[in-house]
């Protein structure tokens, strides 16, 4: 997440209910929320705008939401991707895992666990990020020491 700006959290879910009332709760607690209704109009958003998380509905109308979660790690490969399924089962949980799922939720979807995921997980990116911007720039500090002491 860009330390100046609110998390942005895209919502793909062909069901335009689960869409509605998740991007309102999403937005309630301050996040920029986007939708799309399908695979396609997933990866054409992500093409043009910078989510920190997206929450993937398992059985979209073009494609699956395991087959949307490569397509988008190339494309967007910091963003979280959770899947969200009213099918599940263990096999669709390995899968999704396996092909870059950063976590997995249940419909119908109880808006306090979705929060506490969705925070949770941004959390997280928000401190790796940290650690790599301090990697980067302990890097650079000793890497100028070393040119100084050349001179």
């Amino acid at each position: 997440m860009r330390a100046t700006e609110q998390a942005r959290i895209l919502i793909i879910d062909d069901d335009e209910t689960i869409r509605k009332s998740i991007a309102s709760v999403l937005k309630n607690k301050g996040y920029l929320v986007d939708s799309a209704e399908s695979g396609q109009a997933a990866i054409g958003k992500s093409e043009t705008e910078i989510y920190d998380l997206a929450l993937i509905d398992i059985r979209l109308p073009d494609m699956d939401g395991v087959q949307l979660l490569t397509a988008m790690k190339e494309t967007t490969p910091e963003m979280v991707k959770i899947i969200i399924t009213g099918y599940p089962s263990l096999q669709n949980a390995m899968e999704a895992v396996n092909r870059g799922a950063d976590g997995y939720i249940v419909k119908p979807v109880k808006m306090d666990e979705l929060l506490k995921t969705v925070e949770e997980h941004l959390k997280k990116q928000r401190e790796a990020r940290k650690y790599t911007e301090q990697k980067v720039a302990d890097f650079i500090e000793t890497r100028a020491k070393e040119l100084e002491g050349r001179k």
